[in-house]
């Protein structure tokens, strides 16, 4: 990273590069890798975090390079990731027979999975609280344990979608701000 700094002229496109940019490309570094340890800890507004590094570079470094389209793009990508991830788990949940009891407990297992055993808390907590309430809904203890199944797995999807997006989202950031 030093050797990126001291050697800035490419990355920087010729700017002189002073201490400030360099605390503001750290603080940046970290909202992104902050960003992604959100995934693992729900209560960390990944999305959040990734906005926090744009606006930072935006209003701190660069008006000029972040075009509309980077902007549009964004826009479109976050509402992208809340949809996949009501989608993926809905849908999971819905396709063994869950009931709507049983996806706002998974919800709620995963804030409660975020402070009990983390990171397993996340995907522990809400398995259990889901089969523990569709078992006394629905009083078919298979049935219970695959709907538990079902929200590990649209909690895994509905992850692996909103690192994909994030990637693609920082990636365009980089892009935007290299050329």
């Amino acid at each position: 990273m030093l050797y990126l700094v001291y050697n800035s002229q490419l990355f920087f496109q010729n700017r002189k590069v002073d201490l400030m940019s360099v605390l503001i490309w750290m603080i940046i570094t970290l909202l992104f890798i902050g960003s992604f340890v959100g995934l693992i800890f729900p209560l960390i507004p990944s999305i959040l975090l990734v906005w926090a590094g744009f606006l930072l570079y935006f209003f701190g470094m660069s008006r000029e390079e972040l075009s509309a389209i980077f902007w549009i793009g964004m826009a479109i990508l976050t509402i992208l990731i809340f949809v996949s991830d009501i989608m993926a788990n809905s849908f999971f949940v819905k396709k063994y027979g869950g009931s709507k009891w049983g996806e706002r407990v998974a919800v709620i297992g995963v804030i409660v999975g975020s402070f009990v055993i983390p990171p397993f808390g996340v995907f522990l907590v809400p398995f259990a609280a889901v089969i523990i309430t569709e078992l006394f809904l629905q009083k078919d203890a298979r049935k219970a344990v695959a709907i538990g199944f079902a929200t590990f797995i649209g909690f895994l999807s509905s992850t692996l979608a909103k690192f994909v997006i994030q990637l693609i989202m920082i990636g365009w950031f980089i892009l935007e701000v290299i050329f």
